[in-house]
């Protein structure tokens, strides 16, 4: 889906000029997103297969909750956005724990060019996942995995992807850490 985005610096600070998403990818231009792990008490995470339909990295078990921050509109409010979205789930902010803020760029074979700044919480998943609703153009699956699955991804086929396996060890930390 389409939407208005800001568009920001390299910095991660706004120009104040607003484009449509696809332009955005189309030019490299950098914008935000926000990363939402969700991890229950007992050391599991929750990965989204990520829809067929999807133009980057399709039937991919990814991140939890991924999307981006529509043009003005605060971080916080996005992540709580997404999360209703693509699995009917509501978050209060208070829920929401921000982990940090990276710089990825990814210019992909079909010639998007993700030039994003994300924004990475962490938050427990209190409820039965039998209890989330997929949108079905984002999400194809919801499975609970083994957390130690973030520290693996070198050894698994279409799950996460192994040339960011830095930031999903540096994302087990966290939560490992909040568990304590």
């Amino acid at each position: 889906m389409d939407e208005l985005i800001d568009i920001l610096t390299p910095e991660g600070k706004r120009t104040g000029k607003i484009a449509l998403k696809s332009e955005a990818h189309k030019n490299g231009w950098f914008h935000a997103t926000v990363h939402i792990w969700l991890f229950t008490s007992d050391e599991k995470i929750l990965l989204q297969k990520r829809a067929l339909t999807k133009k980057v990295f399709p039937g991919i078990w990814d991140i939890s909750v991924a999307g981006h921050v529509g043009a003005g509109e605060a971080i916080l409010e996005a992540a709580k956005r997404e999360i209703f979205e693509e699995i009917g789930l509501k978050l209060e902010e208070k829920d929401l724990i921000k982990i940090g803020t990276r710089i990825h760029q990814v210019t992909h074979k079909n010639g998007i060019q993700d030039n994003e700044h994300h924004h990475v919480f962490i938050a427990e998943l209190k409820v039965s996942i039998e209890t989330l609703t997929m949108q079905k153009e984002e999400v194809d699956g919801l499975e609970l995995w083994d957390l130690k699955v973030l520290k693996q991804t070198k050894n698994l086929e279409n799950v996460l992807l192994s040339r960011f396996h830095e930031y999903y060890v540096s994302v087990y930390d966290k939560i490992i850490l909040h568990l304590k």
